[in-house]
């Protein structure tokens, strides 16, 4: 059951308007009124959008429904996404439009980027034609085959990409900061034909051998009969296997330089790609997304979410080896034929406001980040944004986990100048695309701090209880999709059981999305964080989200994460990991006040057995606390996996942390 404790004091009675989108904004009645049509006549809806995209073949059904949960989209249309991405828009004007603005991470003296690339859409349609004339010539890539790319955030990604889906493949991007054991398992359960590497890539002034790990990965694979080598950084003694590995420059001297190759159409329902979700425990699940469909969903989230304008120069910081990467980086900006920027590095490298400087320097007008983010960078202060020029900005959403109010007030404030749309977007590899979100390109509601907001045009979302009925306004439930929608999953590679399990059992009917959630009077969603992620007090179920935005929600405090220790009495409770604004200092004192901080935003129940000062908390390189290390310090559990992690000392100073204040308790 969930228990109906009071819930953190959401601002769900803050409204913010500026002056700068008033004549964008709807009342939020007018707007719930336009979606329930929308939604009554959900194909009829999403076919209008979808006759906005080039097909080859018109599709003969708009939903096939006849085999719930395996929905299919546009059954009978053929298109292809490669040429949707390029093609279309070298037949315009923008043939010469920049599409890619890339910067590698290294710096001169005087911080100024050394690795620069533009790329327009017509240097990016013969690069896309000449990489799929290479793997279909010199490796015999047909359709259906996967291929695994294991690449840096460099143009190469995108451009193989584009040019796999040219040719019908599969692809299985995995992320470069995944283990080789990580790897192997992705490569075995896709049945990889191929793997694409790089020799290495630029991180925090360091130099990531990727290579290597590739090859330790292979020696626990089956079935790769080549691996392609991107020499990013020009390595000498970079590990080659004769028969097996090629140099991706010398494939290339041998493509002509105006080589094209037809793009498939391929069926609405083929997959486009596999990208496994790496839980905590168990086997990942390999993710599959269509074709037809999530390009539609991408496709208007694009133009709704973002409000994209051929003048926007567009900017994701999300690495393609997520999902977000994938659908916001990779096809939705080329869909809509947007300018973006691609970044190689570390967000803080060589200095805090490496990001501030690239959104200065190219004129940024639309940011997608992450909460993470937003909160890092409120630790180190106002005055590294404000020695930039941030006034391009007019649209900043985040991404990957709840925003707490506190940080949408900061980065509305210092980053957006009090002029900016500003939306937190849920959504998850499975949905393929944007949800819930305030919606700038199409209708502005007024905004809350911390708000995901209504959910979009022709997604059918609520809130449930523990029966699946609607939770009243203000009461905890769980989130749920109540019809199929373009960007859904096709399934679980090779496991169609586990998909019906996993997603379709909880609530019969209804896709179930794993996160609690609130629902406020004017409809408005408030994700509160993974349904799992929940710590049982003395019966009372307790969200981590909750109390780590209660925490955020102190002046002296940055970050926080949280988690539940046993106890013998309560059967668990809360300690928290907490990382100081600059310049505030570490104290018993503060630890108390920080205490009944707590007890007065939730309820004595949520009042942390222990606090625990740090500087900073561990993440994986996509900016997601790795809470289970920290619930490893605290029990003495093996730490497992954690080469996902950006820095490793994070883990040793929890450790230190906690030891110290352990023996002081003891002590005392």
């Amino acid at each position: 059951m969930i228990a109906k404790e009071k819930e953190v004091e959401l601002p769900f009675e803050e409204y913010v308007i500026n002056e700068k989108w008033r004549g964008k904004y709807t009342p939020v009645d007018a707007y719930w009124k336009y979606h329930a049509q929308t939604v009554e006549n959900l194909e009829a809806f999403w076919e209008g959008v979808a006759k906005e995209l080039e097909w080859f073949r018109p599709w003969d059904k708009v939903l096939d429904a006849s085999n719930p949960p395996f929905y299919k989209w546009f059954v009978g249309g053929r298109l292809n996404l490669s040429y949707l991405a390029v093609d279309r828009h070298v037949k315009t004007w923008r043939k010469n439009k920049l599409a890619i603005e890339w910067e590698g991470e290294p710096v001169d003296e005087n911080g100024y980027p050394t690795d620069r690339r533009k790329l327009t859409y017509y240097d990016l349609y013969r690069e896309v034609n000449k990489v799929a004339y290479m793997l279909k010539n010199n490796f015999g890539i047909k359709k259906g085959d996967r291929i695994t790319l294991y690449l840096p955030m460099i143009p190469e990604l995108p451009v193989t990409m584009l040019a796999a889906w040219r040719i019908g493949a599969i692809t299985s991007v995995v992320f470069s900061g995944f283990s080789a054991d990580a790897l192997a398992e992705r490569i075995n359960d896709s049945q990889s034909r191929l793997v694409i590497t790089a020799d290495g890539f630029w991180r925090r002034g360091k130099v990531v051998r990727l290579k290597e790990v590739v090859d330790a990965a292979l020696e626990k694979a089956t079935g790769v009969e080549n691996v392609i080598v991107f020499p990013r950084l020009g390595l000498k003694d970079t590990p080659m296997t004769e028969g097996r590995d090629y140099w991706w420059n010398k494939l290339m001297q041998g493509v002509p330089h105006n080589a094209y190759i037809e793009p498939e159409p391929v069926e609405s329902e083929h997959p486009s790609f596999i990208l496994y979700t790496s839980g905590t425990t168990g086997k990942p699940k390999g993710i599959v997304h269509d074709t037809g469909g999530w390009a539609v969903h991408v496709y208007a989230t694009m133009k709704w979410v973002f409000d994209i304008r051929d003048d926007d120069i567009y900017w994701c910081t999300a690495d393609i080896g997520w999902v977000t990467g994938h659908s916001y980086v990779v096809l939705g900006p080329l869909l809509i034929g947007a300018t973006e920027v691609m970044y190689e590095g570390a967000p803080d490298y060589p200095q805090p406001d490496r990001w501030w400087s690239i959104i200065e320097r190219y004129g940024v007008t639309i940011l997608y980040t992450s909460p993470t983010a937003i909160r890092m960078f409120m630790r180190y202060g106002e005055e590294w944004p404000r020695k930039h020029d941030l006034s391009t900005l007019r649209i900043i959403h985040s991404v990957g986990e709840p925003i707490n109010p506190e940080a949408w007030r900061w980065a509305y404030r210092v980053l957006g100048g009090e002029r900016v749309a500003f939306g937190s977007t849920w959504w998850m590899t499975e949905t393929g695309g944007i949800v819930i979100s305030h919606a700038p390109g199409l209708y502005l509601v007024p905004m809350k701090p911390g708000t995901n907001g209504p959910p979009l045009p022709g997604f059918d979302v609520d809130v449930v209880d523990d029966e699946g009925k609607p939770a009243p306004p203000g009461v905890k439930g769980y989130l749920v999709i109540k019809k199929p929608w373009p960007g859904m999953l096709h399934g679980v590679w090779g496991d169609p059981e586990r998909y019906i399990k996993t997603y379709w059992s909880r609530f019969p009917g209804m896709f179930y999305a794993g996160d609690y959630a609130i629902k406020d009077k004017d409809g408005f969603i408030w994700v509160l964080g993974r349904a799992d992620e929940v710590i049982k007090v003395a019966g009372h179920r307790l969200g981590t989200y909750e109390l780590e935005s209660a925490l955020v929600g102190h002046k002296a405090v940055a970050e926080a994460a949280v988690i539940g220790v046993p106890d013998p009495i309560k059967g668990e409770v809360p300690i928290a990991f907490v990382v100081l604004k600059q310049g505030v200092q570490p104290s018993d004192e503060l630890r108390k006040e920080l205490r009944a901080h707590i007890r007065s935003t939730i309820g004595p129940i949520a009042e942390p057995a222990q606090i625990f000062f740090v500087t900073k908390l561990p993440k994986t390189r996509s900016g997601k606390i790795m809470r289970r290390l920290l619930k490893a310090v605290a029990t003495g559990a093996p730490l497992g996996d954690v080469t996902t992690l950006e820095d490793e000392t994070s883990v040793e100073e929890a450790r230190k942390a906690y030891q110290e204040l352990k023996a002081e308790i003891e002590r005392a």
